[in-house]
């Protein structure tokens, strides 16, 4: 899964690193407002893609003395700082220069052609090499990303990509997926401001277009933050929850489960932890001939001599009692963790107490 993310996450960094560029270059020699805007636009999406892949790197590491679960969690951290800091500033900036933009109107005059290797050429043309080329760009790379995520939403279960945005266990994943699909979106935006004004000849399009630009990076920034938020607070894994109902229920041994709760680490880590009682009379059968194998085995280990100490005998009995009773405890926690591993792989830590066996229903 996170391999999956890595991927989607380096391709939007090349692609956006390289529009970045050229929507930088078209922006200061058109003096278009919509196109500086696309500019930083595209500017704070490669920093972001990098905290990104900085998140992934971070959060990929093992557990260790310092981090019981791993460091997954410092993914969130990453994505958290990323959105907040680097949409925010985006915005911030992005609707600064459209003010700025305002204010210089009758200041500023645009340029009517620019100088290109000796050619006078049409800064309309300019703008529209460098749009056609950031439409193709960005779609591709909303493309790699979308496909990714569109394997996950349907290995999850799910059929609407909308519902799903705020149901995806990989917020890596949906921070590239939203971003990219906003940055399409604002290429078609900074087309339509700088295609009408040309058209009506009022540069107020251009910078009314540029301000959506702008606002679009604070909503981006908004939404990532809730969702990025929404895995630092300890929150349930539901389904890994109804995974050890199914189990527990399924499991003819096990009468009730207690506490149950489980943390989401990431999403390849989530802790469960549990109470289970055990059911008397199946836990009884067979008992019987486990106690005994372990009284025999017990006195084979003892010498000959005393074998028929009273004391001896006594000390016999109720260790080989216990032993079979913990040993059949441990076996069905073993068979529950595996059965429960099973059906949700993503759980990395199960804690599953048994606190107590439970009486028949004639003795209670």
């Amino acid at each position: 899964m996170a391999q999956g993310s890595r991927r989607a996450v380096v391709y939007a960094i090349v692609g956006n690193g390289v529009l970045t560029v050229l929507k930088f270059g078209a922006a200061f020699t058109t003096h278009s407002a919509a196109m500086m805007n696309e500019a930083v636009h595209s500017l704070m999406d490669t920093a972001n893609q990098i905290f990104l892949l900085m998140g992934l790197i971070r959060g990929g590491r093992p557990a260790d003395r310092q981090y019981a679960f791993g460091h997954g969690q410092k993914k969130y951290l990453w994505n958290l700082w990323s959105a907040i800091g680097l949409f925010s500033i985006g915005c911030g900036l992005g609707l600064a220069h459209a003010w700025h933009a305002y204010h210089q109107l009758d200041i500023v005059e645009p340029p009517t052609s620019i100088n290109v290797i000796g050619l006078e050429i049409d800064p309309i043309w300019v703008s529209a090499v460098v749009l056609l080329i950031a439409f193709i760009i960005e779609g591709y790379v909303l493309f790699v990303a979308g496909r990714e995520y569109l394997n996950r939403m349907r290995a999850d279960g799910y059929k609407n990509p909308f519902t799903y945005l705020g149901k995806a266990d990989d917020p890596t994943l949906v921070a590239v997926v939203l971003e990219d699909a906003i940055a399409v979106c604002g290429v078609v935006f900074a087309t339509a401001g700088i295609g009408l004004t040309r058209v009506t000849g009022n540069p107020l399009w251009d910078i009314g277009f540029s301000v959506v630009i702008a606002a679009m990076l604070g909503f981006t920034a908004f939404y990532l933050g809730l969702i990025n938020m929404r895995f630092l607070t300890d929150v349930r894994d539901a389904q890994a929850e109804g995974a050890f109902r199914e189990v527990v229920a399924a499991h003819h041994e096990v009468d009730r489960y207690h506490d149950l709760r489980s943390v989401i680490i990431d999403e390849n880590h989530t802790v469960v932890v549990a109470e289970v009682e055990l059911r008397e009379e199946v836990m009884i059968a067979g008992m019987r001939q486990r106690i005994e194998a372990h009284e025999r085995d017990l006195l084979a280990r003892a010498p000959s001599e005393r074998s028929h100490d009273p004391k001896l005998r006594e000390y016999v009995a109720t260790r080989a009692v216990i032993q079979a009773t913990l040993e059949r405890a441990e076996e069905v926690i073993d068979e529950l963790e595996k059965d429960l591993r099973k059906k949700a792989p993503q759980i990395s830590h199960v804690t599953i107490e048994v606190e107590g066996i439970a009486a028949p229903a004639e003795f209670a």
